[in-house]
């Protein structure tokens, strides 16, 4: 055995083996938001090599033959948006969406969240946060596209939601008696302490990387009241301290001032919505340190759809046009108090795919381009806990990256047409190759 060992050693060391070169891709650009500050950068070359960027330089620096060179000229580089309120397995449609909770079973939902998961990392957007769903489906979904299996952003999902009876997110809210039953922590239904903490394990269990609750009524659910707190506080408590004991965060849907202050007191990560906050409020949010995620395009959407007849139930038709258009100027206002603001748009309400028009309307109401566009990178990223490997174009970071033709900062709405989309390393789309 010794003696063939070592004439297959000589043989292998006689016989020249060729290793193909290693090949990076060059992207290079007229301008270059970073997100590390506010500053634009012109005429770039981003090299990455796998999935990282590995050298940001001067110039048009095209590699060695084995390299790929993209040639964005006339185009703005920036990170990969990131959208912190999405829900990917379902959209709405008016009447025919409520009728799906009857109809749908969970292979129906998966299947739908392919679709959209797809046209959100399309529309630029390489990393979302999914806060809710039915049947632990994006759990699956996250899954399959770290595998390679599907195309679709990067996924934190939250699993389903946590609720109190009866609070909005109660998946038996206007069911029949004989269909109700009284739903569990499994089902992401809690009442008291003891419940809090399992309802938060068993997402753990379920392999959800976040918590989300519902801390006050809400705007889409069939119950009359949208504003009212439905979590005590030593639930609250149970609730974040459980989850910080798993290293979850808690992102937390609230409407009222009393939920939301509650929910802030016990130590959550962020709101959603946010819609009657106040000057109480916005001093709670800074001394804190929770991230605001204010979802203005939901807020437009069922405001707007609220003008329809027969659009929402009629215990649903009122709260969607009183809370829906208060969202966009309790943004002014939270901007304007220094409250640390992350993007999200709640896709889902609206259609998955136009999540970048929540650019425009931060912009409308006050933001500047570029503090939008870090809203979306820099903000988002610190957020979702990930910004020491993504959320900004540095060396070291995963190379997610978008681009758009022409300057977003003259134009905010130019980023409802993103023509470039790199996530991980790999291009998944590139107009115009």
């Amino acid at each position: 055995m010794r003696q063939i060992s070592l004439y297959a050693f000589t043989l292998l060391a006689c016989v020249a083996v060729v290793i193909p070169a290693h090949s990076a891709t060059h992207i290079y650009v007229s301008r270059l938001i970073s997100s590390t500050d506010t500053k634009v950068r012109t005429d770039k070359t981003v090299i990455v090599d796998n999935n990282k960027i590995v050298a940001v330089e001067n110039g048009k620096v095209q590699g060695t033959d084995s390299d790929e060179f993209i040639d964005l000229t006339g185009y703005t580089l920036m990170p990969g948006f990131m959208d912190a309120h999405t829900h990917l397995s379902s959209q709405n449609d008016g009447p025919a969406g409520y009728m799906k909770r009857f109809t749908n079973n969970e292979a129906d939902n998966a299947i739908n969240a392919v679709v959209y998961a797809k046209k959100t990392l399309m529309a630029g957007f390489t990393t979302v946060r999914n806060l809710g769903d039915v049947f632990n489906e994006t759990v699956a979904l996250r899954n399959a596209i770290d595998k390679g299996f599907i195309t679709g952003p990067r996924i934190y999902t939250a699993a389903k939601s946590i609720a109190t009876t009866g609070g909005h997110a109660d998946p038996t809210n206007s069911f029949a008696k004989h269909l109700m039953g009284t739903p569990q922590p499994v089902d992401g239904v809690i009442n008291g302490v003891a419940q809090a903490r399992e309802a938060v394990r068993q997402r753990y269990k379920d392999g959800a990387d976040l918590i989300k609750i519902t801390a006050t009524g809400g705007v889409l659910s069939v119950a009359k009241n949208g504003l009212n707190p439905q979590f005590f506080t030593d639930e609250l408590e149970a609730i974040v301290q459980t989850a910080k004991d798993y290293d979850m965060t808690v992102a937390v849907h609230a409407h009222g001032k009393e939920g939301m202050k509650r929910a802030i007191l016990a130590g959550v990560d962020s709101i959603e919505h946010g819609t009657y906050m106040d000057d109480e409020i916005f001093k709670l949010m800074r001394k804190n340190k929770v991230y605001y995620v204010p979802t203005i395009l939901a807020g437009n959407f069922v405001a707007e759809k609220a003008k329809i007849d027969g659009y929402f139930p009629e215990i649903v038709r009122p709260k969607a046009a009183s809370i829906g258009p208060l969202i966009q100027n309790t943004f002014a206002r939270a901007h304007e108090n220094g409250v640390m603001i992350a993007f999200g748009t709640d896709s889902g309400v609206s259609a998955h795919g136009d999540n970048a028009q929540e650019f425009a309307l931060m912009v409308e109401a006050g933001m500047s381009e570029m503090d939008a566009i870090r809203s979306a990178t820099y903000n988002t990223a610190k957020l979702l806990k990930i910004d020491s490997k993504l959320g900004t174009i540095e060396v070291g970071k995963l190379a997610d990256l978008v681009a758009v033709k022409g300057d977003p900062l003259e134009n905010i709405t130019l980023l409802q047409n993103i023509d470039f989309v790199m996530k991980d390393g790999q291009v998944y789309k590139h107009q115009g190759q």
